[in-house]
């Protein structure tokens, strides 16, 4: 089973469609300067880390290509940082995560640290998003270092691979909204069957991976880096990630940058109805750009759709369009605006009866190369994600949901409601918590970018993290655009506000909007 629709990172979608008032508190005088090496009890349970953690060196080498990615450029350096395994232990056996760096260019103005950036996903590979990324956001190289990193569980950071490519592939037949007993048996298997491959794969790691987990591994990467405070700028499922550590090191926080807002109000199921409502507002704005009615338009799309359940459509690869592949292709270009005249000629051609175009996007989106090779970001993300949420509807329990599944969005609530139970069906561990704890109480001010035509993270979001991260701590600014994610996507407004908060820690009213 592969989830057709995930917190995907804005950064890492766009990629794969066209190519295939007053400063936080860190100020200047703290740039450079180590921690003292003592984390906060939430992180350790009152137990310092050892010295071999906090005063490691990293070793920083030239970059080397990847399986899944070319050498970047001279200005990138890459190391390993270690970390514990498990955070309870954190004197015990560690593992190793990939980090990668651009040092400031010092175009202008002091340096103020490392900006250190997740792209989301979970699942997503900093490390091979950076680089490509680093055009966008050249204006920040100016006074931070440029780091991201592979968290734990993902590519070159012990990543988990749970399923060979040919039986990736396999599981494409497999229907993601089964109509027969036969395809619910079917459906389960296969997603039963993914949990048992993570855990071989994974072993003890599969405990271990939590986006708790994560945060605490940020905190111990601000401190090796020499650095008084974090800078951070999460996009998408990131944000949630920004949320966790600001609870967890409420005064550790420097300028914190969440675009492209995760809800933390939500449990799985909530994040699905939200997914389901974003999706189905994205492709109704698409529909009305190419003036068709969106309420015809879904019902034609609904209607492609069941014919493609019912007979798979030909492709020029000789693989059959299935109906999950088919919406997975129309996902990608609602991802971006940009993109949405390449969902225009998909649809036209599986009209006509060729599945080429909407496989070609759902290849790009389950990051499927032309040799059959897949990439592990849904494996990564299933193995986090399933870690987090504590919430497991049963295959009865997400029956009665479909209805008002389906209420939401015609075209997208049958597969996201039938997700719910699929998703983390026996999985082999338990989840952490039914929503993300990330209040925090005396942090410096976090700006939140909030776009009111996301599919991904809806709009609403953004408003419920600033209130739950408290009063004087979340700061919205608003664009009413489209796409996953604001900053880079071609508002001046956008851009500018959060460089002034950034570069000179100008934050602006809380509710600003940029139109």
């Amino acid at each position: 089973m592969v989830r057709f629709v995930r917190w995907a990172a804005a950064v890492a979608a766009g990629l794969l469609v066209a190519g295939c008032g007053s400063g936080s508190s860190d100020g200047g005088g703290d740039e450079g300067k180590a921690s003292s090496g003592q984390p906060s009890a939430a992180a350790t349970g009152s137990v310092a880390l050892p010295s071999s953690l906090t005063s490691q060196k990293l070793d920083w080498v030239r970059c080397k290509a990847t399986s899944d990615s070319a050498a970047p450029g001279d200005e990138w350096r890459c190391a390993t940082l270690k970390v514990p395994l498990d955070w309870a232990k954190p004197d015990g056996e560690t593992i190793g995560l990939a980090l990668i760096r651009a040092k400031a260019d010092g175009g202008s103005g002091k340096r103020i640290g490392s900006l250190l950036f997740n792209f989301g996903g979970p699942g997503g590979s900093g490390v091979s998003t950076m680089p490509y990324y680093a055009s966008t956001v050249s204006a920040l190289r100016e006074r931070y270092d440029l780091v991201s990193w592979d968290p734990r569980g993902v590519a070159a950071s012990e990543g988990i691979r749970c399923r060979s490519d040919k039986a990736m592939q396999a599981a494409e037949s497999i229907d993601a909204t089964p109509d027969t007993p036969a395809e619910e048996t079917a459906y389960f298997q296969d997603a039963a069957d993914f949990g048992k491959g993570c855990e071989k794969a994974a072993g003890k790691l599969i405990a271990h991976v939590s986006t708790t987990d994560t945060a605490r591994d940020m905190d111990l990467m601000r401190q090796v880096l020499g650095d008084a405070k974090m800078h951070y700028f999460g996009i998408s499922y990131g944000t949630e990630l920004g949320g966790v550590y600001a609870h967890l090191f409420p005064k550790k926080v420097g300028r914190l940058i969440l675009d492209a807002v995760v809800d933390p109000t939500a449990d799985s199921v909530g994040h699905a109805k939200n997914q389901a409502q974003g999706f189905q507002r994205a492709l109704d704005d698409y529909l009305k750009s190419t003036g068709q009615d969106p309420e015809q338009g879904s019902q034609t799309i609904v209607g492609l759709l069941k014919k493609i359940d019912a007979t798979p459509l030909p492709t020029s690869s000789g693989r059959k369009l299935t109906q999950t592949l088919a919406v997975t292709g129309i996902v990608l270009p609602l991802y971006s605006q940009d993109s949405w005249p390449t969902l225009t000629s998909a649809l036209k051609s599986a009209e006509e009866g060729d599945g080429s175009e909407l496989l070609s996007l759902a290849d790009q989106y389950n990051e499927r190369d032309s040799s059959g090779h897949y990439g592990t970001t849904t494996h990564s993300q299933r193995v986090i994600s399933c870690l987090d949420d504590k919430q497991r509807p049963t295959p009865a329990q997400t029956k009665k949901l479909l209805p008002e599944f389906e209420r939401i969005s015609p075209v997208f609530g049958d597969f996201l409601g039938w997700d719910t139970a699929g998703w983390c069906h026996d999985w082999p561990v338990a989840g952490e918590y039914d929503t993300p704890e990330v209040s925090a109480p005396g942090a410096a001010p976090v700006l939140l970018v909030g776009n009111t035509g996301d599919p991904a993270t809806p709009y609403e979001g953004a408003r419920r993290m600033a209130d739950e991260l408290g009063k004087g701590v979340g700061v919205e600014l608003t664009w009413k655009g489209e796409g996953h994610g604001a900053y880079g996507s071609g508002s001046d407004c956008v851009d500018s506000t959060v460089n002034a908060y950034l570069l000179n820690g100008t934050v602006p009213k809380d509710g600003k909007v940029c139109s």
